[in-house]
């Protein structure tokens, strides 16, 4: 590609323009919204936009004469691809925490030179660090321009779908009642006001959901909660009058989303507001002039502990979606084996005919996120999307992989299996068995109530560091309840813990080891295990114990399995969890789907 004329390198000069004419030397561009959300509405995908970057995870800086993508291993080979010749450079980072764009700039820009980021899409904690790291290199930090104002003229607006509540019985706890929690807590932090930006926050909070975000049920807006009222801002054509009426009932009005920093300034400086640092924007801390409690969000404490009725729900959802998958399976196998049908399927098909099954399932909304299905060297890229310019078909041997997932009234599923397209080698098997085992391991684990979810990320890489193997990303995330599919304070990862990710009881999170071998193939296979109590006799003197209940429901298909590598617990485990498997599902399927659900839950000697 002509690099004078590739829409990156255009879009880039665009930005170097409006640098120039505000006097600075230097742009940051993060992945963020005023919500820091993880999936952004177009209006803010800035980074995509000038760099044509389009992983979910990066950061992008620019200076006058250079510029620089910065992504973790999740992403490299998708980046350069599609950074090729865009004249942007890739940063190899070993983490999305990494700070590695810092250190870019203080050699980049020289002293005295000013670097711009808009404060309303950058995290305050993202901030802090930021400004302490370059102020020490003698460059002061801007975060009132939003360089991309000025530069992307043809800028999507905000989005307008509109909001609707999530009801009983899927809704097992009242607005009111929640409300009342939040207060609760945010009075035992010391605080008599709280403020929340983050979008499956406030959808919990208020039992409401919408669609301004790709795959998470969540809508645009801010909450200010008062000790006897809370001000919901938010466009007013996204909220009918009967649902205005029903959130006034119970103590919400409403107000433009835009005079949501204009309410935080009016606050009287007796007022103490509650932040979240880690969940709130460096614009909205400079605007209050309040005595600002900095603590976590009462809500993401609470929304990530199911309670024992939104568990039954999220059971049952997770049923309806693995008979999508017994239904999918069973036409994608038996196509498999017709010469005609294989020759025209690609993975968009396996994307296509995933989703029609899951819409067929009772509370099915909608995806949970982007389907990947991806055959042998796609399967490389962890977070890879097949696209209509850029897909592959099913020709040949090797290793598919899919991971899915649905948004469903009472729950939601996210799942990753390994199929064999044609015959597998013995590598092949090899790889998925190590994979399996660290599931496995990881979903049998027993542990002390209140352990920092990250200390149990080794747990599943054992089996893969026995062989001198690893994986670059996290070993599970949280999982909301028909919210974002991504969700914490929890996760099972390599990251520096704080005492907000103790595993607690009804915690929803991800197990999902993987192997990547770019250039080859890609395996991981993924449930979704819920923290229950361990079971009667476990816990002692020692204090309460905790181990999973695994939720998802679907096979593992055995046949990419060497058996020879499996010790008999880890059978016996594989063969009990196919037996449930079975039993669940076998009541929601027929004909072919069910025979395919009864031949691959056959046990593995």
């Amino acid at each position: 590609m002509d690099t004078r004329t590739s829409p990156a390198r255009l879009n880039i000069e665009r930005i170097r323009e409006v640098l120039e004419k505000n006097g600075c030397s230097g742009a940051l561009i993060p992945s963020s919204d005023p919500h820091l959300s993880e999936y952004l509405p177009e209006r803010w995908q800035g980074r995509q936009w000038a760099s044509g970057f389009t992983g979910s995870v990066g950061t992008l800086a620019i200076t006058l004469d250079k510029a620089a993508l910065f992504a973790d291993s999740r992403y490299w080979v998708q980046a350069e691809r599609e950074l090729a010749g865009s004249g942007i450079e890739l940063v190899k980072t070993p983490s999305p925490a990494a700070t590695y764009h810092i250190d870019w700039l203080c050699r980049e820009v020289a002293r005295g030179g000013t670097v711009a980021v808009d404060g309303d899409v950058l995290g305050l904690g993202a901030a802090r660090q930021l400004r302490a790291e370059l102020e020490r290199c003698g460059i002061p930090v801007r975060s009132d321009l939003d360089v991309l104002a000025g530069a992307w003229p043809e800028r999507p607006a905000t989005p307008t779908a509109p909001v609707y509540e999530h009801t009983a019985p899927e809704a097992a706890e009242s607005r009111a009642d929640r409300l009342a929690r939040l207060r609760l807590g945010v009075r035992e932090a010391g605080a008599t006001h709280h403020f929340v930006s983050t979008v499956d926050d406030l959808a919990w909070i208020l039992n409401l959901r919408g669609a301004d975000v790709s795959y998470n049920p969540v809508f645009l807006a801010h909450l200010l909660v008062a000790p006897e009222a809370a001000t919901l801002f938010i466009a007013p054509a996204k909220v009918d009058a009967k649902l205005a009426a029903t959130l006034a009932a119970d103590g919400v009005r409403l107000a433009p989303y835009e005079e949501a920093g204009a309410a935080l300034a009016a606050l009287p400086e007796s007022a103490a507001l509650l932040l979240d640092p880690k969940r709130v924007t460096l614009g909205t801390r400079e605007r209050t002039r309040a005595r600002v409690v900095e603590a976590i969000n009462p809500s993401t404490l609470a929304k990530s502990r199911k309670s024992e009725a939104e568990a039954a729900h999220v059971r049952k959802a997770m049923a309806e979606d693995g008979a999508a998958m017994c239904e999918f399976y069973a036409w994608f196998e038996a196509a498999l084996a017709d010469p005609a049908e294989r020759s025209a399927m690609t993975e968009l098909t396996i994307d296509e005919k995933l989703t029609a099954a899951r819409a067929k399932r009772a509370g099915y909304v909608g995806p949970s996120f982007g389907t990947i299905a991806a055959f042998n060297a796609n399967g490389a890229m962890p977070h890879y999307r097949a696209t209509p310019e850029s897909h592959a078909s099913l020709a040949g041997d090797g290793l598919l992989l899919i991971d899915s997932g649905g948004q469903y009234r009472g729950g939601t599923t996210d799942i990753t299996r390994m199929w064999p397209v044609g015959a597998l080698s013995a590598a092949h098997k090899r790889d998925v068995t190590l994979v399996l085992r660290g599931t496995i391991a990881l979903s049998r684990a027993r542990f002390p109530r209140g352990t920092l979810s990250p200390m149990l990320d080794t747990i599943a890489r054992v089996p893969l560091w026995e062989q001198g193997l690893d994986y670059g990303h996290g070993t599970g995330h949280g999982v909301g309840y028909f919210l974002n599919v991504h969700e914490g304070p929890q996760s099972f990862s390599r990251v520096i813990p704080d005492a907000t990710m103790a595993m607690q009881p009804g915690m929803i999170t991800s197990v999902e080891p993987g192997l990547y071998r770019p250039g080859q193939w890609g395996v991981r296979v993924e449930n979704l295990v819920l923290s229950v109590p361990a079971a009667a006799g476990v816990s002692s003197e020692f204090g309460e114990f905790l181990e999973f209940e695994t939720l998802t429901l679907c096979p593992i298909d055995t046949r990419c399995l060497e058996p020879a590598l499996l010790r008999a617990d880890e059978i016996a485990w594989l063969n009990a969890y196919h037996v449930t498997v079975r039993e669940r599902l076998a009541p929601l399927v027929n004909g072919a789907a069910l025979a395919w659900l009864t031949l691959r839950t056959a046990p593995l000697s």
